[in-house]
């Protein structure tokens, strides 16, 4: 048998319908942003995005918000996984995962089994993949010339 669920407010009551999760092997994900190719200039990431990383377990995790919707795509194009070994091959010894989150002007990025075990197994300063993301921020890109004189 079912029960009902109610939700109740100031305007009366609903029928509550419970969230239907999607079998991961079922999800589209929406293509990233593609960047135009023309004469170029070299930039630090600081002036086209904010950045803030973290860990699950031995993986970082580091978000990447473009500074505005026109940076995003040579944001992505730049952060391309073999850049993105070169960073922390130091560290790394999984694999990269990028994923483009649509409507947000942003990125998400997964580096497994990068922190040395992680927290309070690691042996490193920065066991938590804190500081990754300013690693990252201080990393130089091309952009065309004119990208910046826009805003």
């Amino acid at each position: 048998d079912q029960v009902e669920i109610l939700i109740s407010n100031s305007d009366g009551a609903a029928p509550f319908a419970p969230a239907v999760f999607r079998r991961s092997d079922n999800i589209v994900r929406p293509a990233p942003p593609t960047a135009r190719k023309t004469g170029t200039l070299k930039v630090p990431l600081i002036r086209l995005a904010f950045a803030r990383s973290g860990d699950k377990g031995d993986n970082a995790n580091i978000g990447v918000i473009a500074r505005q919707p026109e940076f995003l795509p040579h944001i992505w194009a730049a952060l391309d996984e073999a850049t993105l070994a070169n960073l922390f091959g130091h560290f790394l010894k999984g694999d990269i995962q990028r994923y483009y989150l649509p409507g947000c002007n942003a990125m998400n990025i997964v580096l497994t089994r990068v922190l040395g075990g992680g927290g309070a197994s690691s042996l490193r300063n920065d066991a938590q993949g804190k500081g990754y993301a300013q690693v990252l921020l201080s990393h130089s890109l091309l952009i065309p010339e004119t990208l910046l004189d826009q805003k």
